[in-house]
């Protein structure tokens, strides 16, 4: 809305030879972009966030999956010596 209005007032200031109104419409086109850029920005932080969020989750549903040992199971690596130190 401010940057539609700040050209307008530009505008109308030209077609008036009025520097102040232009200047002013200028401003409002300055300020029309500051927010929008604020805005996108905002929107960046929050998708980096949510994605930062999601790692996390991800790293810790496959450390549960793992479980505790990191996927070593009596019948994996440490089987054989398992076997070997309980007698089996």
């Amino acid at each position: 809305m401010d940057k539609a209005e700040g050209k307008a007032k530009e505008a109308y200031g030209a077609l008036i030879g009025d520097e102040a109104k232009k200047a002013e419409g200028r401003a409002l086109q300055r300020k029309a972009k500051a927010e929008k850029e604020a805005e996108q920005r905002e929107k960046t932080r929050q998708a980096e966030a949510e994605a930062k969020q999601a790692e996390k989750e991800r790293d810790r549903q496959e450390l549960e999956d793992k479980g505790l040992l990191g996927g070593v199971t009596d019948k994996g690596a440490l089987g054989g010596l398992t076997d070997n130190l309980t007698g089996r």
